[in-house]
């Protein structure tokens, strides 16, 4: 994890990969829980037995469970030193790449896009970038929009 001492150090990172989260592995409960909880069930997330005959030979992870998962990804790479607190603001843009099975391992890369102080804080985004493990290129890229107050 890199920590920053304060919001300067940080800023002056702008345009630097600040790291990588650690692996997490992506469960069938995880993503049963997440259908139900946004009514969400399309056989393709929640029902491996017929997963198993669909186009990706198994379950996959719903995308906005992987959206989900940023904050506790990004909460992995560094923190900021002098804030109290970070603040979900919003996103520039999304895309998915490629299915991620469920069972695989995944995690994120984030860089610093950009940074600018404003009054109630520094907003700054970030370019996060989610890898399944061990399988080719990125399956989720999004910019990512923050607070840091």
């Amino acid at each position: 994890m890199k920590a920053f001492d304060d919001v300067e150090q940080f800023v002056r990172a702008e345009g630097q990969l600040l790291g990588h989260s650690h692996w997490i592995t992506v469960t069938q409960e995880q993503v049963d829980r997440y259908g139900a909880l946004v009514g969400d069930e399309q056989w393709i997330h929640t029902d491996p037995a017929r997963a198993a005959d669909g186009p990706y030979g198994g379950t996959v992870v719903h995308g906005y469970l992987t959206l989900s998962l940023l904050t506790a990804m990004t909460q992995g790479i560094f923190t900021i030193g002098g804030t109290q607190h970070l603040l979900n603001v919003g996103l520039d843009s999304v895309r998915f790449s490629r299915p991620i099975p469920v069972g695989r391992r995944i995690r994120a890369s984030a860089t610093l896009r950009r940074a600018r102080r404003l009054p109630t804080g520094l907003l700054f985004g970030l370019r996060m970038e989610v890898e399944v493990e061990d399988a080719p290129g990125v399956a989720c890229v999004a910019d990512t929009l923050s607070m840091a107050v």
